[in-house]
């Protein structure tokens, strides 16, 4: 019996890659598109000589509170599917902003004065099971649904002034936050040869408690561009 559970790892993974050899193949994909959540209305406080410096404020109760931003700008991406049979199969994906967007600007004399911008830059990433209804040799029809996280960066840009260099601008990480969230998306996915594919795909990531910004629910579309193993 040892024996047995010993090498039943090994002979699961060659059924499994024979399966998938046999049945249907392993796409790569790299994406390109936006994603879109609302400000929340809030404000943070700007004045480095507050108590409540980088703390949650009313906009315009202070000439320093400047509202938070919304979540929009280019994304990237990095997609694998292996379909294991003809209508199911599982697939990872990690979608990233490039690079920083502005999640708060304050007024120019508060940032001369010590302060600094607030940047931020998002990641999602999720492990999803794939459902292929419509599969031709030309055109696939593709829903997937799974679970995985969101992470958010912030970073506080700024500048310093000094009569050798003169003005000179920096960015510096400031803190993270982690999120679980669940993914759905649906994809139409097109060959343009034999094995070379585009996927326009819409998505949705609902992050619990994304109180960085207005609205739970993160919207997401992208065009994958990429490669397919086995049999079309």
């Amino acid at each position: 019996m040892r024996r047995i559970c010993r090498y039943l790892p090994i002979f699961l993974l060659l059924v499994c890659l024979q399966l998938a050899n046999a049945q249907s193949g392993f796409d790569l994909g790299i994406g390109f598109g936006a994603a879109q959540d609302k400000a929340t209305g809030n404000g943070i406080e700007g004045n480095p000589n507050s108590v409540n410096f980088f703390g949650s404020c009313t906009p315009g109760s202070t000439s320093t509170c400047s509202p938070t931003q919304s979540l929009s700008g280019v994304m990237m991406g990095f997609q694998g599917n292996l379909m294991l049979w003809k209508y199911l199969g599982v697939g990872a994906e990690v979608a990233f902003q490039p690079a920083k967007a502005n999640y708060v600007t304050f007024p120019q004399a508060t940032v001369e004065a010590g302060g600094a911008d607030l940047q931020s830059r998002a990641t999602f990433y999720d492990f999803n099971a794939i459902f292929q209804p419509v599969k031709t040799k030309r055109v696939a029809f593709q829903i997937e649904g799974g679970v995985g996280g969101a992470n958010l960066k912030f970073y506080a840009n700024s500048a310093t002034t000094d009569a050798i260099v003169g003005t000179q601008n920096y960015s510096q990480y400031y803190e993270s936050a982690n999120h679980f969230q669940v993914h759905v998306g649906v994809g139409v996915q097109i060959f343009v040869s034999d094995h070379v594919f585009v996927r326009p795909e819409f998505d949705m990531h609902y992050v619990p408690n994304l109180t960085q910004f207005g609205s739970n629910i993160v919207t997401q579309e992208m065009v994958w561009l990429g490669y397919s193993w086995g049999s079309q």
